[in-house]
């Protein structure tokens, strides 16, 4: 049996919407801009210099995002972020660790440095989350969802997205699917 779905348009903000059952989808960008800490956090992550002991201690494993106060802009949500010097130290799991500073009630970006193993090789690889739990507020779901094409657009080379509704999307076994299925063989030192 086919069943026919209903579509409602209607305009927030000024922007024309589509209502779905109980999803809202904008249909234009959000015109949120982003800030230049996080394009440079960004690239600091991605390009991997030869570093000094010191230097990698001070590289970020893992970054929160969020939207400024007015909603305009996307910024680092300050004190939210593992540098690779605290894992062992002050972070014994730092993927744990990260999800644990994720909101329960609200959305965020954010950028992980992963290392996993496949069968053949090791490897670190970058991943983009687009964190929107279930008790988010529903306009908070919206321009997070509407402004993630302008943090993608600065982010140029992500292999691996997520987009996580709850704690169960951030288990081990769905993080080593998003990067790469059945080859991957550990993540963060921890078999999967």
């Amino acid at each position: 049996m086919h069943r026919q779905e209903e579509i409602h348009l209607f305009l927030i903000n000024s922007q024309p919407c589509c209502y779905r059952g109980a999803v809202h989808c904008m249909k234009e960008a959000s015109g949120v801009q982003v800030a230049d800490e996080v394009c440079r956090i960004f690239y600091d992550m991605k390009v991997r210099k030869c570093s000094t002991p010191e230097e990698v201690k001070k590289r970020k494993k893992a970054v929160i995002f969020c939207l400024s106060p007015d909603k305009k802009c996307i910024i680092v949500e300050e004190g939210k972020e593992i540098l690779v010097g605290d894992v062992g130290v002050t972070v014994t799991d730092p993927f744990k660790h990260f999800v644990q500073m994720l909101p329960e009630k609200d959305c965020r970006y954010a950028l992980y440095d992963a290392s996993f193993e496949t069968k053949e090789s090791k490897k670190e690889e970058l991943m983009f989350f687009l964190w929107a739990p279930e008790q988010a507020p529903l306009k908070s779901k919206m321009i997070y969802a509407s402004s993630k094409d302008a943090i993608k657009k600065k982010f140029q080379g992500i292999k691996h997205e997520c987009q996580a509704n709850g704690p169960e999307d951030l288990n081990r076994a769905c993080i080593a699917e998003k990067l790469g299925g059945s080859l991957v063989v550990a993540f963060e030192g921890s078999p999967v």
